[in-house]
């Protein structure tokens, strides 16, 4: 007479579970060596952009003669170079033109982008796609090419060289990359809203004010830090406008005159680098999320 063993039917189940048994197993080594593997590369990623950011500061803070001696840690930590960055003459009027040359333009850009990109982007008329062309032709233009004859009739003709003023003032006009980009993202917001909005009364201008500009706020934070972040390192601009004028300069083409001045004190060089840099890492640190957004929608149709 055979006796059969009957199993019960949750062990059974657990020593057949692919999670449980020898294949489970490997599959979550499988899944750690992966993790591992993918992170690692992340943080390799991470230090490379980062320890250049770490190499600034720690030498910004370091004394005369430690700063590039081969030291990479701070013997001792001098805070005081900060405030002898600050007190060089002109760095805060440096300070307050780039300020004003980074706000006022990022401000006049998106003013003036978003009525225009909302027209190629909503409206139908003959010649839109004539005009977005000749918009997208204005970015293919080298800036060198007109920078003569700007010069010519800013100088000439306003009598505004040396001031940061005939690189704010056509701003006013629009820009070529901000109407591209804030059009694209435009086309992604569904037309029944803006038609629902015409249904109850509204007109054009309150359909763009109440109704678009606040659907589209990612894609006017993407081209507002787009703008600031290039004003705020334009260097060829001042150059070309300001370089005369000392009181007008910025802190991207103040910081070439502050090098040349402290050439051999490399603690101060780095510290006042710092300082350029720390507003825009401060910007983007805080508005990353609408900028990435803003970038990501972008495109989505066309």
């Amino acid at each position: 007479m055979t006796t059969t063993t009957l199993r019960p039917a949750a062990t059974t189940a657990a020593a057949t579970s692919p999670e449980r048994g020898p294949a489970g197993a490997r599959a979550r080594r499988k899944r750690v060596l992966h993790w591992i593997a993918v992170h690692s590369i992340a943080v390799a990623v991470a230090l490379l952009f980062v320890l250049p950011f770490v190499f600034v500061f720690l030498t910004s803070v370091m004394s005369d003669d430690q700063a590039m001696s081969g030291e990479l840690w701070p013997s001792s930590w001098h805070w005081e170079n900060y405030r002898t960055v600050f007190l060089t003459d002109g760095f805060l009027d440096w300070w307050r033109n780039s300020l004003l040359y980074a706000g006022l333009g990022t401000l006049l850009t998106v003013c003036s982008a978003i009525p225009v990109a909302y027209a190629l982007a909503k409206f139908r008329f003959r010649g839109r796609r004539t005009a977005m062309l000749l918009v997208i032709s204005t970015m293919m233009l080298p800036p060198q090419v007109i920078v003569i004859p700007m010069y010519l009739v800013w100088a000439q003709q306003f009598h505004l060289s040396g001031t940061l003023w005939p690189l704010i003032i056509p701003m006013a006009f629009g820009d070529a990359y901000s109407i591209f980009l804030l059009r694209q993202f435009l086309l992604t917001i569904p037309k029944e809203y803006i038609e629902s909005a015409k249904v109850d009364g509204c007109g054009e201008l309150r359909t763009l004010l109440k109704i678009v500009v606040p659907m589209a706020k990612p894609g006017i934070a993407a081209i507002a830090l787009f703008q600031f972040f290039y004003c705020w390192n334009d260097y060829f601009g001042p150059q070309i406008y300001a370089a005369q004028n000392p009181a007008s300069w910025t802190l991207s083409y103040g910081l070439e005159s502050f090098k040349s001045a402290h050439s051999v004190n490399w603690n101060l060089t780095m510290a006042a680098t710092l300082l350029v840099m720390a507003p825009v890492c401060i910007v983007f640190f805080f508005a990353q999320k609408a900028f990435v957004e803003g970038v990501t929608l972008t495109g989505v149709k066309g």
